[in-house]
């Protein structure tokens, strides 16, 4: 079910939630360190890593441009 897949240095890993069945977050890390996490619920795998994919992009375009986070 979880999945961790790697951007470097960025790291993101999709699972569902423990709490409530079929919802799923992300989170991601650099270098291990956590950086961000999905702050919505998302009813799919897909929906969440599309997202958490979306968020690496954005770090990735803002380090590229000079404005690198953390």
């Amino acid at each position: 079910m979880s999945e961790t897949t790697n951007t470097y240095p960025y790291t993101l890993k999709v699972e569902p939630k423990t709490r409530r069945e079929g919802i799923w977050q992300w989170v991601v890390r650099k270098h291990g360190k956590l950086l961000n996490r999905s702050d919505r619920d998302h009813p799919s795998e897909a929906k969440a890593r599309a997202q958490g994919m979306e968020e690496i992009e954005r770090m990735l375009r803002a380090a590229a441009n000079g404005h690198p986070r953390r």
